[in-house]
């Protein structure tokens, strides 16, 4: 009457029942087919590593070009990169008295922040902006700037 199968089966999931719909795998068969996938798995693993060492040849080539460039900026403005150094030296302290003076006030104010996101934004509207140059400019300079000159290294006495 009805040649639809039934929805609700059981299923016995116990270690002694064999289905018996399936042949059992031969050994060899399934031994082969487990060093054919662990050889794929390999060779995959090996165009991973050849494409990563690519990708890293490429970005550390980026990097000693730009580093190059700027030693060589460096080199041709000795007097605007050793500015530069100065400029951020004296910056970084106002940076860390900017930085102190917003910590503050984030803790002073971290009640009214959780309770008023108006307050929370006229926060981030006062600090965020300037904050943001700030970093940049900072940044900039750090890159831009000469090396502080090393002093003479001392020989050692003989004697």
């Amino acid at each position: 009457m009805n040649d639809v199968p039934p929805v609700c089966t059981q299923l016995d999931i116990s270690a002694i029942t064999v289905s018996h719909s399936l042949p059992a795998p031969t050994p060899t068969a399934d031994a082969a087919e487990t060093n054919r996938l662990l050889r794929d798995m390999i060779a995959l693993q090996h165009r991973s590593c050849e494409i990563l060492a690519e990708l890293v040849n490429q970005v550390s080539l980026q990097q000693r070009q730009r580093n190059a460039e700027l030693k060589a900026w460096k080199e041709a403005n000795p007097k605007l990169a050793d500015a530069c150094r100065h400029a951020a030296e004296s910056l970084s302290k106002v940076h860390t008295e900017f930085l102190s003076n917003i910590a503050n006030e984030a803790y002073d104010n971290a009640e009214s922040f959780s309770d008023s996101d108006y307050a929370l934004g006229d926060f981030l509207d006062r600090f965020g902006p300037r904050l943001a140059h700030f970093n940049g400019v900072l940044q900039l300079l750090s890159q831009l700037s000469a090396q502080p000159p090393q002093p003479p290294a001392e020989k050692p006495t003989e004697g």
